[in-house]
């Protein structure tokens, strides 16, 4: 009588799947890295001026960064304290001006007695092109004076920046009771490592289909459609790929003379030269002559 001893996993079994198991641990460790590495710059609030009873708290915020229209949206909140404000802050005693940096589109005025709500200015970028994406950079200066009933007054002000497509690098200064930033922005890591991804993936699947071509081509296997299918197919899903780059950046930018107008006429070209040579095949096939069978051979 015969027993069946049954077999456990196999020590070679166990080795790619522990393999794999790490792998995906230290994938998730470094995405975890990254993100906590963004939040924290996030995060980071760059505080210029002195904490005198009487004085104009400006909360500024970075609320999005326009590459293409050159231009960043800061949210301002002003808030006056001590004896320059009534009602806890929510208006001034006095007409309240905040004056701004050249590069910001106006001042703020706020009348006496009158509730102050958040405004959104606009500040030029200087610097940088959108067409060097991803690696483009830009800066910004800001600039925020506070005057009331005539008299300059001291300023806190506090700036952030909510834009998760941009990191910013702030130099925070004051002189004379104004405070001054500059703000360099550049794209965020999320930003950089997704459009890195792309342009691997972009060179990946023309490297794919100009293999395929070539085996098709070599091998003379005609007019093989699913294999044609597959590369129209590639063809047309890396332009749709290419648009979902963070930011949308324009046609003409690093992005696409690096990897996606190159993939895009690799496979273009493979697809092309498919076609011709398997019609080529598949006629040369049908106008080949039979050889006549001789009779009583098999």
């Amino acid at each position: 009588m015969s027993t069946t001893r049954r077999r456990g996993p196999t020590r070679g079994g166990l080795l790619p799947a522990a393999l794999a198991c790490l792998l995906i641990a230290a994938a998730a460790a470094l995405g975890i890295w990254v993100q906590f590495g963004e939040r924290q710059t996030q995060d980071t609030v760059y505080a210029v001026g002195g904490s005198p009873p009487d004085r104009v708290d400006v909360s500024a915020s970075v609320q999005r960064v326009d590459a293409a229209g050159r231009e960043l949206v800061l949210r301002v909140l002003v808030t006056p304290r001590g004896t320059l404000a009534e009602a806890g802050g929510v208006s001034p005693t006095e007409d309240l001006t905040l004056q701004t940096s050249p590069s910001t589109r106006g001042d703020l005025s706020f009348p006496a007695h009158g509730r102050i709500a958040t405004t959104d200015l606009a500040v030029t970028l200087t610097g940088g092109s959108i067409t060097d994406y991803p690696f483009d950079s830009y800066d910004a200066a800001i600039e925020f004076t506070a005057v009331q009933g005539g008299e300059r007054v001291p300023v806190r002000v506090t700036l952030t920046n909510g834009d998760a497509l941009f990191s910013a690098a702030v130099d925070a200064t004051e002189g004379d009771g104004t405070a001054y930033y500059a703000v360099a922005l550049g794209r965020s890591d999320s930003v950089l490592v997704f459009a890195v991804f792309m342009m691997v993936a972009m060179w990946a699947l023309a490297v794919a289909v100009f293999l395929g071509a070539w085996f098709l081509v070599t091998r003379r296997k005609g007019l093989t459609w699913p294999a044609l299918g597959w590369m129209a197919a590639t063809l047309f899903a890396l332009a749709a790929f290419r648009n979902t780059a963070p930011g949308t950046p324009p046609i003409g930018s690093l992005l696409d003379y690096l990897a996606f107008l190159w993939a895009e006429t690799v496979i273009a070209c493979c697809l092309v030269t498919v076609a011709v040579t398997g019609f080529r095949a598949e006629r040369d096939e049908q106008e080949t002559p039979e050889t006549p069978k001789i009779p009583g051979t098999p």
